[in-house]
């Protein structure tokens, strides 16, 4: 009987995830698709910061696409390798981000403390790097209903909360597909290369041979993550 308790947290999440995906749940589908921009550009943000360099704002748009403002000048590392690495980090960075939480979901307390973790990058991104209204106002939407889902200390939906924002971050590699493949895009009128085509500009390949190594890496992420959740299936809620 545990065992099956261990099971249907993830399933039930998963399939609620799935029921969102239909075309006319578009407006809860919306808030989300935001968030996984957050975690994409958070990527790029502090990946930047792990290789020395700076991360100076992020932007998160009403039409779900957004961009982080960062500079590796000063990086420990070749200029064009930390170039590549930032870009890498923008596109694998959710899926790790995800694949913790999924996890986590594993302990209460491992619950507690990545939930925990989560609120805090939240709330530290609000105060340093987002820099747009729509970022400002569904973050801090996520970061109140994540204090909420706290303080009414219940362990089950805390696990339930967790492993959802766990597979909505993974599964943003989803939405990704089509710009993983992409030479370059437009916004605001402006011609901008895509993060495949800056890392094959740093280092060698194209485009395209870099979106299915990401794509591999971020398959390879999510199936560790969900069997190291069923591993030891006994659970303790």
């Amino acid at each position: 009987m545990k065992e099956k308790q261990h099971y249907i947290p993830l399933l039930l999440t998963l399939f609620i995830f799935l029921l969102l995906q239909l075309p006319g749940l578009t407006f809860i589908q919306y808030p989300f698709r935001l968030l996984g921009t957050w975690f994409h550009e958070m990527g790029h943000g502090v990946t930047a910061l792990l290789l020395g360099g700076k991360f100076m704002h992020l932007e998160i748009y009403e039409n779900g696409g957004g961009v982080a403002y960062s500079s590796v000048s000063n990086s420990y590392l070749p200029y064009n390798i930390a170039r590549a690495l930032t870009a890498a980090g923008g596109l694998i960075g959710s899926t790790i981000a995800g694949a913790i939480c999924i996890v986590a979901a594993k302990k209460p307390k491992t619950t507690t403390y990545a939930l925990g973790s989560l609120l805090f990058v939240i709330i530290l991104s609000l105060i340093l790097w987002i820099r747009s209204f729509w970022g400002i106002l569904i973050l801090s939407a996520f970061a109140l209903g994540l204090v909420i889902i706290f303080k009414m200390k219940n362990a089950s939906l805390q696990k339930s909360t967790l492993l959802f924002l766990g597979l909505q971050a993974v599964l943003s590699s989803y939405y990704e597909l089509g710009y993983l493949f992409t030479k370059q895009f437009e916004r605001f009128g402006k011609i901008n290369y895509s993060d495949t085509e800056t890392i094959a500009q740093n280092t060698f390949g194209t485009y395209w041979f870099w979106g299915i190594i990401i794509s591999a890496i971020n398959l390879y992420i999510i199936i560790k993550a969900i069997v190291s959740y069923f591993e030891n299936k006994k659970s303790n809620y």
